[in-house]
């Protein structure tokens, strides 16, 4: 058990997830009897039940599908980080997963938006991928 209530245990199976994720890298599993990717990981296709399946480097790209505030949570280290944004987001080709959104308060969230995966302390959190236009007075 790893005590922190933000990561599940690391077995031998999702261990290279996980590493990938502490260098900055998002993986998801892809059938090679269907081809659809999904996630979370399992040793087998949820779509087709083939075990014909191995990892592959998403790029980070999502859109927000839904999400909520949570503003309390008493477990560790959620306990610290309230309000905070829970959220379902459609990655760039296929999966959908749960995750948090970072650097965004609620009011700049919207359906659809464009999100990019970043990390913290080695797990995937999602973050707003569109920059806002600073006027330059140029125009």
């Amino acid at each position: 058990m790893s005590g922190r209530f933000d990561v599940p245990d690391v077995d031998a199976f999702t261990r290279p997830y996980w590493d990938a994720a502490a260098r900055g890298r998002l993986l998801v599993r892809r059938c090679a009897a269907c081809g659809r990717a999904h996630h979370s990981p399992r040793e087998f296709c949820p779509f087709c039940w083939s075990d014909d399946v191995t990892w592959e480097q998403a790029s980070g790209r999502a859109a927000l599908y839904t999400w909520s505030v949570v503003h309390r949570n008493d477990l560790p280290p959620f306990d610290e980080r309230v309000p905070y944004v829970a959220a379902v987001v459609d990655l760039a080709y296929g999966p959908r997963i749960m995750t948090e959104v970072v650097g965004s308060g609620p009011s700049g969230l919207r359906v659809g938006m464009a999100l990019e995966v970043a990390f913290r302390e080695g797990v995937p959190v999602f973050r707003p991928r569109e920059k806002p236009v600073i006027a330059s007075g140029a125009d």
